[in-house]
């Protein structure tokens, strides 16, 4: 079984490589597309790689003081998988690997996408579907690449700790540490990312739109380029650390919930979650390979193709992982029968999680809905009312899908106690989330694809093309706006459920150490301080995150305008201005400050759980009120900056297709401000929530012990 895994997760590493060789093979446009993308490339990998310089340094640091904490801080249970010096060893080893793959799999998906760019708007010149193609598979190298690394992580990490002689019922306690590592480099891969392209596009859209009144992409603009590089370092390289820290925190989760129904499956039901997913990746490949479109066909309907492929083979993958993996003897477990049907009933929730997921971001981010209407229609007013229509839009957007998680949630909850397999309830969510996630491969390429099309349309401005050829860049561009929206929905759907496995997991992992908690007492005043402290993190975080895009955009506004004020032959277009300069303004700016609210983050819950435990002897208990309230505010305050952000964009967008005046007018200011506020909501602060969501629950995990 395991073989198997790393086998599929092999073959789906060694496909995306090939799918990497198309891209680079195709035609890279003009000698001036070159120039431009070419100053793309050098910005985006310059940024990376001082980012990851940053986050490995940072690293280090907390590896060796995972090690110190569990080799001589903590006290020896007798529960441990090994002696403490060996539980210090993997736990910590598991981190750096988590890490490392996490960065790997970025930097990857991030390498291709600006190598995609080019040769999507070379492509795009004589052939629509040539265009579409080149930018998902594209993207699908990141998604490939970020699933298949976390698969063989985790997978990996279990067969070399299996061959080594580990008790298999225990190897997913000593692993923990590799969903930690994952949530580490993705806290700041998001943070960084995100705080590096709001505060260019927020810098070019004040300066450029508003004050000197030219165009998006126009090259007049110092701060393009950092713009251009932007949507690399966030949407790609920050969205794909996103979601490698779901599937390994999930699979490991899920993992030592498989743990406790030991009796009943054996080491089929540990194994379950990597097959499952392992199934997911072949399913995701064939959904990529038959996406295409014609001409004058919209391009969102073959993605939507491609999506409902993947998640009809998911189903069937998981209708076989589970007949195969799940069922029991009959005449050792009566009544649980069927209890194989009942969980793949629970993945099948999933899977229809995040279709729904998709509908209901698409209702509310794209310029064909009432909601988003309503923006546009009150920017007629001024910024004001733009702003306080979208507010409203944002606060709207969180109760359907909390309807949703809770139905899928108790659905696949209940399913799972109906399956005739004792306590197994929780282990039905976490089949629910494997589900959910079983298409995350396909969906990051759909994530990535975004970027690359936006790229595309900025190589394609800049360099003079035909308006013709504008005009189906344009087409792509939209599409890639709306499958960003969906990702972020997707991502936050696929967190919240994460997050509930994962605190499931928690409770398990301390009970495993003696430490059975059967109700989280709220009335009690340390618990519900606890739960307080969760809440206000998340606020905190939020706060943080947002002032940090407008401290770094502050540089780059001032240096905006100081090279038009300096050289006005930048804006008659006979000079040309320093976008080296704006790239490394945004680049430090970043950097500087996305140091702060991480380290909050990592170091408030261990704060929580080890003074309460000292000063209270309460700490497991707070931990999880921590947990519980800090995920749910995490969630509904994820869904609106995500939504919010991405209903501002869209009204702007639907203003500037020629609605309420167009392009220029009063109306097109006001929504230019409001997507200005809306952009560190949408793809800052929001996605960085996610991840927040799921290491609070990671960290936790790797830390329980310490809380005892």
């Amino acid at each position: 079984m395991i073989l198997l895994v790393i086998a599929i997760s092999c073959f789906s590493l060694l496909f995306a490589l090939y799918l990497a060789r198309y891209v680079v093979q195709r035609d890279a446009g003009t000698d001036k597309m070159q120039e431009i993308s070419n100053a793309i490339k050098e910005g985006a990998e310059a940024f990376l790689s001082r980012q990851n310089r940053t986050i490995v340094s940072l690293a280090a640091v907390l590896a060796v003081l995972i090690f110190v904490l569990y080799a001589f801080v903590r006290t020896p249970s007798p529960a441990d998988p090994v002696p403490p010096v060996q539980m210090a060893f993997w736990t910590t080893l598991a981190f750096v690997l988590g890490a490392l793959c996490s960065v790997i799999a970025g930097y990857i998906g991030m390498w291709v996408s600006i190598r995609a760019n080019i040769r999507t708007a070379s492509a795009v010149r004589s052939s629509l579907n040539e265009g579409l193609r080149i930018a998902l598979r594209g993207g699908a190298v990141s998604g490939l690449f970020v699933v298949a690394m976390s698969l063989l992580g985790v997978g990996g990490l279990y067969a070399l700790l299996n061959f080594l002689g580990h008790d298999p019922q225990k190897i997913p306690f000593t692993i923990v540490g590799y969903g930690f590592g994952a949530s580490f480099v993705a806290l700041f891969a998001q943070l960084g990312g995100g705080i590096y392209t709001k505060a260019a596009d927020v810098g070019a859209d004040l300066v450029g739109k508003v004050e000197a009144g030219i165009p998006e992409d126009d090259p007049r603009n110092p701060a393009v380029i950092a713009d251009l590089v932007g949507d690399n370092v966030g949407d790609c390289a920050g969205r794909g650390a996103d979601l490698f820290e779901s599937t390994a925190a999930e699979n490991i989760g899920a993992m030592i919930l498989g743990v406790g129904l030991y009796p009943f499956f054996g080491l089929k039901g540990i194994l379950f979650p990597l097959v499952a997913r392992a199934f997911g990746l072949i399913a995701s490949i064939v959904g990529i390979m038959i996406v295409k479109c014609d001409e004058n066909e919209d391009p969102m309907a073959a993605l939507n193709r491609g999506y409902y492929v993947t998640s009809a083979l998911a189903i069937v993958g998981f209708f076989f992982a589970a007949r195969w993996m799940l069922a029991v003897d009959p005449a050792a477990h009566p009544g649980a029968e069927s209890a194989w049907f009942y969980f793949f009933l629970c993945g099948v929730i999933g899977i229809a999680m995040a279709q729904a997921f998709v509908y209901i971001t698409q209702y509310y981010t794209e310029y064909k809905y009432r909601p988003v209407k309503s923006i546009a229609e009150a920017s007629q007013t001024g910024p004001a009312t733009n702003i306080i229509a979208g507010m409203a839009v944002g606060l709207e957007c969180t109760a359907i899908p909390v309807v949703v998680i809770s139905v899928a949630i108790m659905a696949s909850y209940y399913l799972g106690n109906l399956s005739g397999v004792p306590h197994a309830g929780l282990f039905g969510t976490a089949v629910a989330t494997m589900g959910m996630l079983g298409t995350a491969a396909y969906i990051l390429a759909m994530d990535t694809f975004g970027p690359i099309t936006d790229n595309a349309g900025g190589i394609i401005e800049m360099s003079g093309q035909p308006e013709e050829v504008r005009r189906k860049t344009d087409r792509l561009d939209a599409v890639g706006n709306t499958t960003k929206a969906l990702t972020k929905g997707y991502a936050i759907g696929s967190a919240a459920l994460a997050a509930f496995l994962l605190f499931s997991a928690y409770l398990d992992e301390v009970a495993h150490y003696g430490s059975k908690l059967e109700s989280v007492n709220i009335a009690k005043p340390e618990v519900f301080v606890g739960g307080l402290l969760g809440a206000m993190l998340v606020f905190l975080f939020s706060a943080l995150a947002i002032r940090a895009v407008g401290k770094a955009a502050y540089y780059v506004i001032n240096e905006v305008r100081r090279q038009f004020k300096e050289n006005p032959n930048i804006l008659k277009g006979t000079a040309k201005p320093d976008y080296g300069r704006c790239v490394d303004i945004v680049t430090v700016g970043a950097l500087k400050e996305m140091v702060l609210p991480g380290m909050i983050a990592i170091f408030m819950p261990v704060a929580v759980g080890v003074i309460f435990r000292f000063f209270f002897g309460m700490g497991v208990e707070v931990v999880a009120a921590f947990l519980m309230v800090g995920t749910i505010a995490g969630i509904l305050m994820a869904t609106f900056l995500n939504n919010s952000g991405g209903a501002w964009d869209n009204a702007k967008k639907f203003i500037e297709m020629g609605q309420y005046g167009g392009k220029g007018s009063e109306t097109h200011k006001a929504a230019v401000v409001g997507d200005t506020v809306g952009d560190p909501f949408k793809d800052t602060a929001g996605p960085s929530l996610h991840v927040l969501i799921k290491l609070l629950s990671t960290i936790t995990l790797v830390l329980a012990p310490l809380f005892l």
